[in-house]
Order: C-alpha cells, then sequence, then structure tokens
C-alpha cells in the first residue's frame, strides 16, 4: 500500500513507458483490493492504480461518503462528503500523473457502484480529466455534477470528447436498475461514444460484464 499522496492506493506499473492509466475506484464498503482483481487480466500496457477511500469502515472496508440506506432517493447519500471525496480524487490523479511515466493523454477511470457514481460526476463536470469512462453498477446524481445546466455547451465546445461504458444489472437491489438508466437521455444529448449495457443479475460484475467492459475498454487504449 501507497501512503505518500492524498489518497491511499495499490499500483501495477505497465510493461511499457507513456502507457495509460486506469484509475480503479471501488464501490462503498469494499477497499482497493476489490477491483485490483481485474489487474491480471488486463493489459498489460495499462498501469493500473487502485485508489482507496477516504473513510474507514471497519473492519477492512471504506466508503467514499456516507449513505443512509433506509432514507429515500433525495436523501440516500451525504453530498458533502461525495463532494470532498471528487476533490480528493481530482488531487490524487494529478500526484499519480506527475509521480509516474504513463500518457497524460490518456487518463482513464473505472469506478463501481459508490466509485460509479463519483466517476461520471467528476467526468461529466469536466470532460478533459478522462479520455474514458467504465461506470458499472452505479448512477448519475446530477447534485454532484459542477455547472449542470451548462453541462451540454460544456461537452459542445470541448476539443476532447469522453467516452462512457456504463453497465447495470437489471436485478440490482443496492441501486435500482431504473436510477442507472436515466443516465441515457444525458448521453444522447451530450452526443459522446457511449454503450449502456444490462445484464442479468444484481449489484455486481458478472463475467460477461467484465468480458464486455475489457473488450470495450482496450479498444479505446
Amino acid at each position: 500500500m501507497n501512503t505518500d499522496l492524498s489518497l491511499q492506493y495499490i499500483s501495477r506499473p505497465a510493461d511499457k513507458a507513456n502507457a495509460p492509466l486506469l484509475i480503479l475506484v471501488h464501490g462503498y464498503g469494499s477497499n482497493e483490493q476489490d477491483l485490483f482483481s481485474f489487474a491480471p487480466q488486463m493489459d498489460k500496457g495499462i498501469h493500473i492504480i487502485s485508489v482507496r477511500a477516504p473513510y474507514d469502515l471497519p473492519p477492512y472496508g471504506a466508503a467514499w461518503y456516507a449513505i443512509d440506506y433506509t432514507a429515500d432517493k433525495g436523501k440516500f447519500s451525504d453530498l458533502n462528503q461525495a463532494r470532498e471525496s471528487i476533490q480528493l480524487l481530482k488531487t490524487f490523479i494529478v500526484e499519480i500523473v506527475d509521480r509516474y511515466n504513463v500518457n497524460k493523454e490518456s487518463v482513464n477511470i473505472l469506478g463501481f457502484s459508490q466509485g460509479a457514481i463519483l466517476s461520471m460526476a467528476m467526468a461529466l463536470s469536466d470532460p478533459t480529466i478522462f479520455r474514458n469512462v467504465v461506470a458499472m453498477s452505479g448512477y448519475l446524481n446530477e447534485d454532484l455534477v459542477e455547472d449542470i445546466n451548462g453541462l451540454e455547451s460544456r461537452f459542445r465546445e470541448s476539443e476532447l470528447k469522453t467516452n462512457f461504458f456504463i453497465s447495470h444489472g437489471t436485478m440490482d437491489q443496492v441501486i435500482p436498475f431504473d436510477w442507472a438508466m436515466q443516465v441515457q437521455p444525458v448521453m444522447e444529448k451530450l452526443n459522446v461514444d457511449y454503450l449502456f449495457k444490462q445484464y442479468p443479475m444484481g449489484h455486481g460484475v458478472s463475467p460477461e460484464n467484465f468480458h464486455d467492459m475489457k473488450k470495450w475498454l482496450e479498444e479505446r487504449l
């Protein structure tokens, strides 16, 4: 575990210089080891960083922000903590890019659940941060997107275009499938390269989901 930057992380360096960077952002109650299990199956030419959320949840987990599972959607999340975590992630990514010999023009992010929510919010707030975004089992929380009213013009004027792979289980009982689907009309308005995939599964990543994501991402790196 590396502990000398804004957030703790583990790393799998690429087998080449100037490699694309992939940041893995885990979900609520998980930790940096979870999504890092993807690393051995990913192309060795990708530098992979798996980051740990700042709020510890004993015994081994962590969270990006507090969640009240008994509340309705409007009170589901501690948005102040979420915004603080977004700023931490932005700082951390700058630090990582400065530290490692990676391609600054190919910074990519993969988030699951809470990590997917933050990843989408960051990418929609600033289309220049990431080349590709993988959002698995999350949803678009518009309250976390900076200047949501300027979203369309921001993407229209940006010279860089972010690509999105969004996936969700139709039987997800943690984040309902209906919530995930609400991102589709937003993506259509932005006229971006996006793929929305659904799978007959709950709150997780099936082998088919992983295979589709891996193929999609590696074709764009």
